[in-house]
C-alpha cells in the first residue's frame, strides 16, 4: 500500500463573536497566514475553507458558517494605518454556495463586535482602558472607506459582555453598545446616487416601480410593499419557501444595482451578492414576530423587511439600518412617507423579530442631502477563542 503525501491541517488564531443579529470568525491580520495577509485568491479561498464553502448542500457542515448570510460572515482586524483611527476593520461576506467572498460592503452588525474584538486582541492602547466606563474605539471601515465609533462598556477593567439590554432577533440579553456610522453616504456628493429621493425602475415583467436608491450604510433599494403585491409584516417563511419571490426580487435588485451605477450589466449582479440590498416599507400595523410575540401598530413608525444574499433577512441588517435611518429623516423618500412623512431625527421599524430604533441626522447642501452620523443600539459578546482549522491546501493555487 502506497503512503499519499497529505498536508497537516493549519491552525490559524481566531474568535468566533457575535455582533448584533449576526455571527462571524475574527482574525487579527498578523495571525493569519502570510499568503493571505494580502488581498487576493489565497485571502478568499483560506476563509472560503473556513467557513465551509462553496457547498452544493447549502450547509456549511465543514466549516463555521451557519448556513444563512448572517452567519457566513468573516472579520479580519489590525491596527490602523488611517490618522486618528484605532484599527481597521476588513468585512468578508462568505457566499454559501459559490466559491467567492463579496468584499463590496460592510457588516453594520458585526461593526458592534469590532471594538470588544480590538480590545481582546489588544488593539488597543491598555492604558486607555478605565476601571469603570466606555471605551470609544474608533474604526476604519476598510470596506467602505469610512469611519465608526463604538462605545464599548468597561467593567472591573475588561469588557462588559452581560447585561440586561434587549435585541429583538437575539434571544438573550447582553450589555449594550452604541455604535456612530460617521458620514455614512458613499461617495462625497449626495447620498442619492441619481441625485433623485426617487426613481421609476422600468423591468420587463413589472409595472414601472417607484423606488428610493441610497448609498448610506450600504446601497439600498426601497420599494413600497404594496407596489409588489406584499403587505408588510411577511416573516422568512413566506418569502423564502417562494422560489418565483426571491427571482423577482433579485430581477429588481439586478435593475436598480444597474440604475445605481454599481454594476454595468445586469449579469454582473450574480457574482456582487452583498450588495445593494433591497428592502420593502410599508406603514404602521400590528403583526406577529417570527417568535410570536405581537408588535402593535403604537410602537412603531413603519415596517420595513429587507432581504440579504438572496434571503430575507430574519431581522434586520445593521447597515440597511443606517440606510432606513437616513432615509427616513429625509422628506420625500419613500421610506419617509411610509414613516408619516416630514422631519424626522430617529424611527423606530418593525421587521421579522421585532423592532429597532435608529437615529440620523441629516442636512441639505449645495451637493445635495447629507446625513452627519447614523446612530443604534446593539451588543456583542465572545462565542468562542482559541484556533481554527483548516486544511492546509485550502491555501494552494489550482
Amino acid at each position: 500500500m502506497s503512503h499519499v503525501n497529505i498536508a497537516p491541517q493549519l491552525k490559524i488564531p481566531a474568535t468566533y463573536l457575535r455582533g448584533g443579529t449576526s455571527k462571524g470568525v475574527f482574525f487579527k491580520l498578523s495571525d493569519l497566514p502570510l499568503a493571505a495577509q494580502v488581498p487576493g485568491e489565497a485571502r478568499d479561498k483560506l476563509l472560503l475553507r473556513i467557513i465551509g464553502s462553496p457547498d452544493a448542500y447549502g450547509k456549511q457542515i465543514d466549516g463555521m458558517g451557519g448556513a444563512t448570510s448572517s452567519t457566513s460572515k468573516t472579520v479580519i482586524v489590525s491596527k490602523s494605518e488611517k490618522e486618528g483611527h484605532d484599527v481597521d476593520y476588513l468585512f468578508g461576506q462568505v457566499s454559501i454556495d459559490k466559491p467567492f467572498v463579496d468584499w463590496s460592503g460592510n457588516c453594520g452588525n458585526l461593526s458592534a463586535a469590532v471594538g470588544p474584538f480590538a480590545i481582546h486582541a489588544g488593539l488597543i492602547d491598555p492604558q486607555r482602558i478605565p476601571e469603570h466606563g466606555v471605551v470609544d474605539v474608533k474604526v476604519w471601515q476598510v470596506n467602505i472607506q469610512k469611519s465608526i465609533v463604538v462605545h464599548v462598556p468597561i467593567i472591573n477593567g475588561e469588557v462588559q459582555e452581560v447585561g440586561l439590554f434587549e435585541l429583538d432577533g437575539v434571544t438573550f440579553p447582553a450589555a449594550e453598545i452604541q455604535v456612530d456610522f460617521l458620514d455614512p453616504a458613499e461617495g462625497e456628493g449626495s447620498m442619492f446616487p441619481t441625485g433623485n429621493l426617487r426613481d421609476t425602475l422600468e423591468i420587463p415583467g413589472f409595472e414601472p416601480l417607484q423606488v428610493t436608491l441610497i448609498n448610506a450604510g450600504i446601497p439600498t433599494i426601497f420599494i413600497d410593499a404594496h407596489a409588489i403585491g406584499y403587505g408588510g409584516c411577511e416573516l422568512q417563511d413566506e418569502i423564502n419557501n417562494d422560489p418565483h419571490a426571491l427571482a423577482r426580487f433579485e430581477t429588481l435588485r439586478a435593475y436598480g444595482a444597474l440604475k445605481m451605477g454599481l454594476i454595468t450589466d445586469l449579469e454582473e449582479a450574480k457574482v456582487r451578492q452583498h450588495t445593494p440590498k433591497i428592502a420593502f416599507v410599508s406603514p404602521p400595523q400590528n403583526y406577529l414576530t417570527s417568535s410570536g410575540k405581537t408588535v402593535t401598530q403604537q410602537q412603531v413608525d413603519l415596517l420595513v423587511r429587507a432581504l440579504s444574499m438572496g434571503k430575507l433577512h430574519h431581522a434586520m441588517m445593521g447597515t440597511a439600518a443606517v440606510a432606513i435611518a437616513a432615509a427616513a429623516c429625509v422628506p420625500g423618500t419613500i421610506v419617509n412617507e411610509a414613516a408619516g412623512g416630514g422631519e424626522k431625527t430617529q424611527v423606530v421599524f418593525g421587521h421579522p423579530s421585532g423592532t429597532l430604533k435608529v437615529g440620523a441626522k441629516a442636512c441639505h447642501s449645495e451637493q445635495g442631502w447629507r446625513v452627519e452620523k447614523a446612530v443604534m443600539s446593539r451588543s456583542a459578546r465572545i462565542l468562542m477563542e482559541g484556533w481554527v482549522r483548516v486544511p492546509a491546501e485550502s491555501l494552494k493555487n489550482e
